[in-house]
């Protein structure tokens, strides 16, 4: 029986590696270049987390999030935080109707793929409403819960530049999110390729290359890859490596970390590096995985101290010292 069960896993892999690429052909069509990027939000979509992105405006975080959702046949609605909006601005309220009952109106929360544009720009209150229902997938109002539509995927953004006016997201919150992804400016020949793309008229239909259910199938079938002690436990001894307290820690941890990275970083390796391995055709992670998705699951978990401020050391190099 188990090995009948093996076959259908592999051959249901073998049927997702092709629809993934199916899928990366679709959102090449829209977006030029950013292929990590893309990559690294699609990890996050099948693990069943949450992304933040992290760039200066204008690098296409809006229509790649709304190609996203066209390709997989979601729906998407995009939130615009400021610094007047409320709870129940993303969340819903309650109305009196004509019947003079209460009744529950839904928020743009209640959608599959949600951007949370400039997730900084609005006060804790508002913020800590959104990262509730990324935790729980459901919504608490007026004394009731109310669960969100699966599949539930937050891609936050936040700009870089203009701190002012700005309530930073706290590392508690920040842990919420699977994956933080740095956007970098196009290279030369990509620009050109936008440029080119962007000023003439263009009609390019985006046609779904999976439903939601397919996803929720892929997103189980991930869950339930093997997984050799080994990648586990290297996995867990990096995050620990992480920890200026901990036994396991390395020197430039100590020298330079304040806090490092708690066990949900160690849960997030693993599926990132599950998801990585089934990308790329492989029934099991090995090593090579967890080190492909590091940077992404560690760089917002990990807070520098002092000295790493005063000699200009960033967390993406002591990230790298450390694999």
């Amino acid at each position: 029986m188990g090995e009948i069960n093996m076959t259908d896993e592999v051959k249901a892999i073998d049927n997702f590696v092709v629809k993934y690429n199916e899928f990366k052909n679709e959102i090449g069509k829209v977006i030029v270049g950013q292929d990590n990027v893309v990559n690294q939000v699609l990890i996050s979509i099948f693990c069943n987390g949450h992304c933040l992105l992290v760039g200066v405006p204008g690098l296409a975080k809006t229509l790649l999030v709304q190609t996203i959702a066209q390709s997989l046949g979601l729906n998407f609605n995009r939130i615009q935080f400021t610094p007047d909006l409320m709870p129940s601005d993303i969340v819903g309220a309650e109305i009196l109707d004509e019947k003079r009952e209460f009744k529950f109106i839904k928020g743009p929360l209640f959608s599959n793929i949600i951007l949370a544009d400039e997730i900084n720009r609005t006060p804790p209150k508002t913020q800590s409403a959104l990262l509730e229902s990324m935790q729980e997938r459901s919504v608490t109002t007026g004394g009731k819960k109310y669960e969100l539509n699966k599949p539930f995927f937050v891609l936050a953004t936040q700009n870089p530049i203009e701190q002012e006016g700005t309530y930073p997201l706290p590392e508690a919150q920040l842990d919420r999110f699977m994956f933080y992804v740095n956007l970098d400016y196009p290279t030369y020949e990509e620009e050109l390729q936008i440029v080119k793309q962007t000023t003439v008229k263009q009609n390019i239909s985006l046609k779904p290359v999976m439903s939601a259910e397919d996803i929720l199938s892929y997103q189980e079938l991930i869950t339930k890859l093997p997984i050799t002690d080994n990648v586990l436990q290297y996995a867990v001894g990096l995050v620990a490596k992480t920890r200026p307290k901990s036994e396991k820690s390395a020197d430039v941890v100590r020298q330079y970390i304040e806090w490092g990275a708690g066990p949900r970083a160690s849960q997030n390796l693993i599926m990132a590096a599950k998801c990585h391995a089934a990308i790329s055709g492989k029934y099991s992670p090995d090593i090579e995985d967890v080190k492909a998705v590091a940077q992404p699951v560690l760089m917002h978990r990990l807070v520098k101290n002092y000295k790493a401020e005063a000699e200009g050391m960033s967390i993406e190099k002591i990230i790298d010292l450390i694999l």
